[in-house]
């Protein structure tokens, strides 16, 4: 097999594999776990189910990936912080993407939602495991940024718990927050204004006095 075919071969393949993500992310997100089945996710993908099979493997294998998905596409932006990093300009880029993404993949975030909501029945290995030792690495880091005084001595785990409640409830508690503000979805205008008002609270919570973050995050 040549190179090439070897590469049109990998695209096709991540073509197939992401419009399966997409369809199940939605059924998945309408039916919850127990209510979707591979043939409806077969049928909204517009693929034999046989495919499913052969992508993804089971159901459970498939939900499971979705919300590891979901989790990376969340957090990216703290892979790589070091103790040389700006804490101002990587908890804003933080708040910012979360929110960008609570908008983008409303169906994934509420699907994780609820996963959590019913006990983590697919996630309890994830989250005591390789999640728990994500945050305790993200922690040292960001306990290393107070201890040269780029900001106050908080506690990591219960900031990025902040993080991550503030910005999702965006997207989980939308029917609230539409009613209350009385229109059916958030403009840009709004996640903007949003984004600053997150960022002014929680920066200055901890002891963060500027952030050179940029309002054009792209995600």
């Amino acid at each position: 097999m040549s190179a090439e075919t070897a590469n049109h071969e990998n695209a096709s393949r991540d073509r197939i594999e992401q419009s399966i993500l997409s369809a199940a992310e939605q059924v998945f997100s309408r039916h919850g776990y127990r209510g979707a089945s591979l043939q409806a996710i077969a049928d909204q993908a517009g693929l034999p189910k046989a495919n499913i099979l052969y992508y993804m493997g089971n159901k459970q294998a498939l939900y499971v990936r979705l919300l590891n998905r979901m989790m990376s596409r969340w957090n990216a932006v703290l892979e790589d912080i070091t103790p040389e990093s700006d804490p101002g300009q990587v908890l804003s880029e933080f708040i910012r993407t979360k929110m960008l993404l609570g908008q983008r993949y409303p169906e994934g975030s509420k699907l994780f939602a609820a996963e959590i909501l019913a006990g983590a029945p697919f996630l309890s290995d994830y989250l005591s495991g390789e999640l728990r030792e994500w945050v305790a690495s993200r922690a040292v880091i960001i306990r290393q940024w107070s201890a040269q005084g780029k900001m106050d001595d908080v506690d990591p785990r219960w900031l990025i718990f902040l993080i991550w409640s503030s910005t999702q409830h965006y997207t989980e508690y939308s029917a609230q927050v539409s009613g209350i503000l009385g229109r059916n979805t958030l403009s840009e205008a709004d996640i903007e204004s949003i984004s600053q008002f997150l960022e002014q609270i929680i920066l200055k919570g901890c002891g963060i006095r500027q952030s050179s973050s940029s309002s054009s995050i792209h995600v």
